[in-house]
């Protein structure tokens, strides 16, 4: 029963989660990498990195979720950053979802 209130509790910022590591490796793969953004293209990669270990937390409950939140939403701002200097499909969409990904984990972070 507790798995499933946590699943519930967090459920927005495990979608997020999983949007924005979509995002960020999408735009990596189809928009950083052949225009030759290696900067973009790295930030690209961590932040699908971390959101990745973020949703792992979440779906199980971890205690440690708020501190790696906190991490998430400051990687995925980093990361947004970055994409929102490109006017490329992929990288707009990337930056969106990185900043809704930043959102919700600033959230969790800050619930504790």
């Amino acid at each position: 029963m507790a798995a499933t209130m946590v699943e519930q509790r967090y459920q927005a910022a495990l979608d997020a989660c999983t949007r924005c590591r979509e995002s960020c490796e999408a735009c990596h793969y189809n928009c950083c990498l052949p225009a030759g953004r290696t900067d973009c293209g790295r930030m690209c990669v961590d932040c699908a990195a971390v959101c990745t270990l973020l949703g792992t937390l979440l779906a199980r409950g971890s205690a440690l979720a708020p501190k790696v939140a906190a991490l998430c939403a400051e990687v995925c701002d980093a990361c947004a950053d970055l994409c929102e200097q490109n006017d490329a499909d992929h990288c707009r969409a990337c930056a969106q979802a990185c900043r809704e990904c930043a959102r919700q984990c600033r959230a969790i972070a800050e619930s504790v």
